[in-house]
This record gives structure tokens, C-alpha cells and sequence, in this order.
């Protein structure tokens, strides 16, 4: 045997030895597992951590996620969103009831590949209610129903072997997935309930518990905690229901404030404020698509339009009203859960609406009453009768609608914005009047040309 015969040998052995160290150590690898905790309510806030951990965790190519979930639920869209993440995740998710998976926790367990539970703890219990804990009508049960059994079908069925008989069974009963939402009786499972009716894996104490049931005897494991980022949490700050109720109405006031006393103030920048703080959160979680954006700042054009260019309030106006009101509660939530399955629900869009609704109405009356206590004008004599009514007066209060002849053709200086209507002054006497176009801050001079119903119509003076 010569030297390079010899070599080759060696090297063939050198490799070999490789293949089989390298085969060793992918057996008896080490399993990296992530974990995603979530102890809060459920909303887009937590909606956006978790899928944003879930990205992360497939980045680091984790070989399974746990979900340390504790949560009494929370609301329908943002648990859908968790919902459909998971079932379409690359990575196994599995879920650790650390106590409570109540309602919206109850649909994100179901949906995990499986469910460890903690002793103690409970499953179920996924009746849609209200804001106030009010059950909801039947037809959100319905949804909510279709939605638990969906989930649970979404995990297939299984074969179970009796001798020469196989019976295929689902791994998860869809019947007890949609039990658990009940107007009359609901549903919940305790750890060993759970095992026995197949809807949880076992009995954990801890997450390194379940690590090490993932990992198996022979396999090391390590544990990576998903951590939040200082930019990430000012984006689920602002995704908080309650801070984007005050968001909307810093818009509303903003917007209201600047319509009653035009130009580029403080009110203005305030709304500007509001709007971007409102939509760039979640422009960046998803949710705001394009044609919401335009929508909105077109029921705003309407209203400019409706207040300082068309007389009067009429379709213009309504119609943006309409326009902000949609598109405000269609960016609080995700468009493919409204029109999943090509059909309208309109269940998911009942807290976003309610959301803007009160804040619209709350912020209004509140704009109204600072604006008149801070700034009293006659802009609210419409609102409320501000004279006084002594026994000294005889006969009553009204319109005078005789006279009004001898103004037609004059000039006047307005004392109370005209938007359109307000209050000017002609030959030292006050007079309630209304421009034709446009709008006609205090001081400004304008011609008298017609008068009608106790009212003087009047342009800009050229």
C-alpha cells in the first residue's frame, strides 16, 4: 500500500467520523424553545405583541413557542387576530393555561397545537358580552360558535385503533368547543376535565416543565423570554382602547375648537396631533388600509366645504360626518374579519363604533360647554335663550321682521363670525345676518343686498 492510497483511506475514516458526530448531534440537539407571555387583557395591543413575538421567534428559528397565557379575555378581533396567527404559524405554539384561559384566552388555547394546563387553573367560558359583562344576542353566540368549532376542526381528526378497528375521531371535539359558548350554561374545564375530554395534553407547573416534556429526556433545551422594545411599547400603548377614546376626542375638540374660530391655532394642532397619533399605530399594526385614510380626510373636505362654502347644513356636512365616524371605527379593527368568508359581520365593528360614538357625543357636549364658559359669543344663542325676562317687559320676545328695508344697500362690520350666519352691525344697530359664500371673520366689512325672515343676507364688500 502505497502513501496516497493510504491518505485517501484516512481521509474517507476523517469524514465518516464527521458524518456520524454531526448525525449524533442533530438527535441529541438542543431545542430551542420561545416563550410569549401574556398576562393582560386581550386587545390590539396584545393582539400586536404577540404576533410580532411569533415573527420573531420563526426569525430565530425557534423550534417551538409557549404561550404562557393568563387572561379572563378580552376583545373578538384581536383574539381572532392571535387565533389566525397561530393556526397558520410554521412553529408548533403550544399553550400554558398559567391559571385562567376565559373566553377570547379559551379560543387562543384551542387554536395552540397544545394545551398544557397548571394545577388549579381553568378553560372555557367564551360567551360574548358587552362592555358592561351584558350577555349579546344570540346571533354573536352564533359567531362566536362557528368560530370555537372552526378552530377546533382546524387541528383534524385522529386514529384510534380497537383491535382490527380503526375510528377516526377529531383531535379536538368541535361539540365542546362551541359548549363553551352558552347563554345558559357555559362550559368550562378544570386540568383533569380537560385531559379526560382531550382538550388539554397534560399537567405543567412551570414553563421549564413543559420545556423539558418538548425537549424528551435525551435533548437539551433553552428557554428564550420574548422582550419588548421601548418602540414597540408606544406603539401598543397607543393601540389601548382607553387612550384611543381620548385620542378621538382630542381629534373631535380639536376639529370642533378650530371650526368655531378658524386659522391655524392651537385647536388645529391639537387635532393634527390626535389624527397622527390615532392612525400611524396602527397604519404600522396593519389595520388602517389606504382608502380608510382618504375617507377620513374627505369627510373633513366635506365639513370645510359644508361650514365655509355651502349655506346652511346639508348633505355635504352629514356625509362627512358619516365619513369620519366610519372610517375612525374601521381603523380600530382588521377589514378581513368584517367581511371573512365574503359575508358582512357586523359583530366585530359593535365596540369600535360604540368607542367613537361616545367619544364623539361626550367630547361635542364638553366642547360646547368650555367653548361657552371660556369664550362666550353669541354663536350660542341658538342653544340657549341667554335674555333675561322681566315682569317689567310687556307682550313677548321675538324677530323683528319690519325695518329690515332700510339696511338693504348699506355696509356693515360684523361682530360675530359670520359661518355663514352670525351678527353684524349697521348705523350702530345689531342685526342678525347670514353670508351667501364663503366666511366672514369679525371686523370684516360686508354689503347688505336682501333681507328675509327677520335676517339680513349680505356679501363681502369689495
Amino acid at each position: 500500500m502505497n502513501i496516497r492510497t493510504l491518505i485517501k483511506i484516512m481521509t474517507l475514516a476523517v469524514c465518516a467520523l464527521i458524518c456520524i458526530t454531526l448525525q449524533a448531534q442533530d438527535t441529541t440537539g438542543t431545542k430551542n424553545i420561545y416563550e410569549i407571555k401574556l398576562h393582560k387583557e386581550i386587545d390590539k395591543s396584545s393582539a400586536k405583541m404577540f404576533t410580532d413575538a411569533l415573527r420573531e421567534a420563526q426569525t430565530a428559528k425557534a423550534d417551538y413557542v409557549i404561550l404562557n397565557l393568563n387572561t379572563y379575555g378580552g376583545a373578538l378581533d384581536a383574539a381572532d387576530s392571535i387565533r389566525s396567527a397561530i393556526i397558520q404559524s410554521p412553529v408548533p405554539v403550544i399553550s400554558f393555561v398559567n391559571i385562567q384561559a376565559a373566553s377570547a384566552g379559551a379560543l387562543i388555547s384551542i387554536a395552540c397545537d397544545s394545551i398544557y394546563m397548571r394545577n388549579g387553573s381553568s378553560i372555557g367560558a367564551a360567551t360574548v358580552v358587552d362592555g358592561s359583562g351584558n350577555v349579546l344576542p344570540d346571533k354573536y353566540q352564533s359567531f362566536m360558535r362557528a368560530m370555537m368549532r372552526s378552530t377546533a376542526e382546524s387541528h383534524g381528526k385522529k386514529a384510534i385503533v380497537n383491535g382490527n378497528d380503526t375510528t377516526w375521531v377529531w383531535h379536538r371535539d368541535p361539540e365542546i368547543a362551541q359548549a363553551m359558548v352558552s347563554a345558559d350554561s357555559v362550559l368550562s374545564y378544570t386540568p383533569s376535565e380537560a385531559i379526560e375530554n382531550s382538550y388539554c395534553e397534560g399537567m405543567a407547573e412551570s414553563v421549564e416543565d413543559i420545556a423539558r416534556i418538548l425537549a424528551g429526556e435525551s435533548t437539551e433545551y433553552t428557554i428564550t423570554e420574548h422582550k419588548i422594545t421601548s418602540t414597540n411599547r408606544i406603539i401598543y400603548f397607543f393601540l389601548n382602547p382607553v387612550i384611543q377614546g381620548i385620542l378621538l376626542m382630542l381629534i373631535m375638540g380639536g376639529l370642533y375648537f378650530e371650526f368655531q374660530s378658524p386659522g391655524i391655532g392651537f385647536p388645529l394642532v391639537a387635532a393634527i396631533i390626535g389624527i397622527v397619533l390615532y392612525f400611524v399605530p396602527l397604519y404600522l399594526n396593519g389595520l388602517v388600509q389606504n382608502w380608510e385614510i382618504i375617507f377620513f380626510f374627505a369627510g373633513i373636505l366635506l365639513l370645510v366645504l359644508e361650514l365655509f362654502v355651502i349655506p346652511g347644513f346639508g348633505v355635504a356636512g352629514i356625509c362627512g360626518i358619516i365619513l369620519i365616524i366610519i372610517t375612525l371605527a374601521f381603523a380600530m379593527i382588521d377589514n378581513q374579519i368584517v367581511f371573512e368568508g365574503g359575508d358582512f359581520n357586523f359583530t366585530p365593528l359593535v365596540k369600535p363604533f360604540a368607542i367613537v360614538l361616545v367619544s364623539s357625543t361626550t367630547t361635542l357636549f364638553l366642547s360646547i360647554f368650555l367653548l361657552s364658559r371660556l369664550f362666550p359669543t353669541e354663536a350660542f344663542s341658538h342653544i340657549a335663550l341667554k335674555t333675561n325676562l322681566s315682569s317689567d317687559n310687556e307682550g313677548v320676545v321675538g324677530v323683528e321682521k319690519s325695518g329690515l328695508d332700510k339696511f338693504v344697500g348699506k355696509k356693515g362690520v360684523v361682530v360675530a363670525d359670520l359661518k355663514p350666519q352670525g351678527t353684524i352691525e349697521v348705523d350702530g344697530v345689531r342685526q342678525q345676518a347670514q353670508l351667501v359664500a364663503g366666511y366672514a371673520p369679525k371686523g370684516e366689512i360686508v354689503e347688505i343686498f336682501r333681507h328675509e325672515g327677520g335676517r339680513l343676507y349680505c356679501k363681502k364688500s369689495n
